[in-house]
């Protein structure tokens, strides 16, 4: 029997384990994503129009 922060770890591993799967499904079938330097600037950019 695992305890509760045993089980809570485990939830969230796999939790990050599908959405990593998920994102590499995406890049795989040739969606494009953006880098932190390319969505910093993106929302500078929003900021400083408003």
């Amino acid at each position: 029997m695992i305890d509760r922060e045993a089980y809570s770890h485990r939830e969230k591993m796999m939790k990050l384990r599908e959405e990593l799967l998920s994102v590499e499904e995406s890049r795989m079938s040739g969606t494009t994503g953006y880098s932190l330097d390319e969505l910093d600037r993106y929302l500078n950019d929003i900021i400083d129009e408003s």
